[in-house]
C-alpha cells in the first residue's frame, strides 16, 4: 500500500475523519504496523489496552464478554479500541484475525503529538466524543427511568 492508500483508510476511520492530510501523514508514518495470519490473536480481553488499532486490510472479530454479547466482524478502516487512543486502560473484549490482515497501533503518546499539533483537530475530535458522551448519559438516564418504573 503506498501513503495515498495509508491515508484514505484513516480517513475513513472513525475520529480521523476530523484529522487533515499532514496529521493523517503522520499517523501513516509513525503508526507500528502489524501483520496478522487468519487466526492470529490481536489482543485478549484483560490485557493492558496500550493504544488503538485502525484496520487498514482484512477483518477481525471481536469477541466482548458475557454469554449474552456476540461476536462482531470489523473491516477495513474500523477503529478498535477507541478510549485506548487517550489512555491505557483494560482491554474489554478478544480480538482476532478472521482473515489475514492488517492493522496500525496508535499509542495514546502518538496521538497526544498528533493533537498538539493539529489542535483544530483536537478540538473536533474533543467536540464530538463531548457528543458521544452525552448520548451515552441520555441512553443511561433513559435506561434508569425504565428500571424504576418496574422496580417496586
Amino acid at each position: 500500500m503506498g501513503l495515498d492508500d495509508d491515508i484514505a483508510i484513516l480517513s475513513a476511520a472513525p475520529l480521523f475523519g476530523f484529522l487533515g492530510r499532514d496529521a493523517l501523514r503522520l499517523l501513516s508514518f509513525a503508526a507500528e504496523r502489524r501483520s496478522l495470519a487468519a487466526g492470529e490473536r490481536l489482543f485478549a480481553r484483560g490485557e493492558r489496552g496500550d493504544g488503538g488499532f485502525v484496520v487498514m486490510s482484512g477483518t477481525l472479530t471481536l469477541t466482548p464478554r458475557g454469554d449474552r454479547a456476540s461476536p462482531v466482524t470489523v473491516g477495513r478502516s474500523s477503529l478498535i479500541g477507541r478510549l485506548a487512543l487517550f489512555q491505557r486502560g483494560e482491554r474489554p473484549c478478544d480480538a482476532d484475525a478472521a482473515s489475514p490482515a492488517e492493522v496500525v497501533r496508535i499509542t495514546p503518546t502518538l496521538m497526544r503529538r498528533v493533537l498538539e499539533e493539529f489542535p483544530d483537530a483536537a478540538r473536533a475530535i474533543h467536540s464530538e466524543l463531548r457528543a458521544d458522551l452525552a448520548a451515552f448519559a441520555g441512553d443511561l438516564v433513559r435506561l434508569g427511568d425504565r428500571f424504576d418504573r418496574i422496580a417496586p
